[in-house]
């Protein structure tokens, strides 16, 4: 994003955490604010106080409190973002029963069956109008430069580590869980434990090569642990299919692992505690990010995934991301 003024680095998105960072003076409850990482928001105070030569926010016991350039510049801030808003809002009212642009999206395959059906039911409903695309990226690395042209409008994404660059919203989190057909021999098991899932063998929807775009394998990368993928597919249609007639495990969200369930061939059970929970969440590009189609399809998204009772939800601030710490 360009500089406000000069080289000094201010810019429009260091504003508006400051300007929320003035008012909560908690690092803790501005991330939780805007939707980023307490990491991020140090890392961005911590730059924030380099540009402006000032500490801004200095602790009094366990309290932070403002100095007093930061008091002075509080209300400075507060104006030049209302003056900003005030720019990028037209005035015209959007309706998207009347809006007939193409919308593509990408979205994370383990999704599709409890998820996306129900996208397209309220996108018909709302804007029968809009042609809606969900493709496919063969790898991560196009996704910006598909967002940046304009080729992609929106990502779904459940990989570990998001792109910094690309504006960023938590969506929804659920368990991990392992599917298996029902007489595979760990089918009575409750949990499984770390060491014996690595000893398993496992099918995946992503190759072993691809650990970036992978939730479960960035996971493991993390814990500098590797799991043994003996199988790989390309369409996750094929899950069901290759489970009923192998020993294969099969590693994924609660609720796609439940929707394979009802068909009563398999059985599901917990994944290791140290892979935690499988987080979900949207991706766009700035260019987008004062589009109403795309502001329209983002709240949409949020009023889905706030629907599924299986989900705990998240806060769904739209900010870009980070990492690092202070607070």
């Amino acid at each position: 994003m360009a500089n406000l003024a000069g080289d000094h680095g201010l810019d429009l998105r260091l504003m508006r955490i400051l300007n929320v960072l003035m008012d909560e003076c908690s690092v803790s409850r501005t991330a939780t604010i805007l939707g980023q990482s307490q990491p991020s928001i140090s890392l961005s105070l911590k730059r924030l106080r380099e540009i402006l030569g000032d500490p801004l926010l200095v602790r009094s016991g366990v309290r932070l409190i403002p100095t007093e350039k930061g008091l002075r510049i509080r209300g400075q801030v507060a104006r030049i973002l209302q003056d900003i808003d005030a720019l990028a809002d037209s005035g015209e009212s959007f309706d998207p029963a009347h809006y007939n642009r193409r919308f593509r999206v990408y979205a994370a395959n383990c999704l599709g069956t409890f998820f996306m059906p129900r996208i397209a039911e309220l996108v018909r409903r709302e804007a029968p109008m809009m042609p809606l695309d969900f493709c496919s990226i063969p790898e991560e690395s196009e996704i910006f430069s598909e967002l940046e042209s304009g080729k992609l409008d929106l990502v779904i994404g459940n990989w570990p580590t998001p792109r910094d660059y690309l504006r960023f919203a938590p969506l929804l989190e659920t368990d991990i869980v392992l599917v298996m057909r029902n007489d595979h021999p760990l089918a009575g098991r409750h949990r499984i434990g770390l060491e014996d899932y690595l000893t398993l063998d496992h099918l995946s929807p992503t190759p072993h090569t691809s650990p970036a775009i992978s939730p479960i394998d960035g996971q493991l990368a993390q814990l500098d642990v590797k799991r043994n993928i003996a199988m790989s597919v390309a369409e996750f249609t094929l899950v069901p299919h290759m489970l009923e007639r192998t020993d294969l495990v099969f590693t994924s969200s609660r609720p796609f692992a439940e929707q394979m369930a009802l068909s009563g061939k398999f059985t599901i059970v917990a994944a290791p505690e140290e892979l935690a929970k499988m987080s979900f969440y949207t991706l766009w590009h700035e260019r987008s990010h004062l589009s109403p189609g795309n502001q329209w399809f983002r709240k949409l998204l949020r009023r889905v995934a706030q629907e599924i009772s299986e989900f705990d939800t998240v806060p769904s601030s739209e900010t870009s991301p980070e990492p690092i710490r202070l607070d």
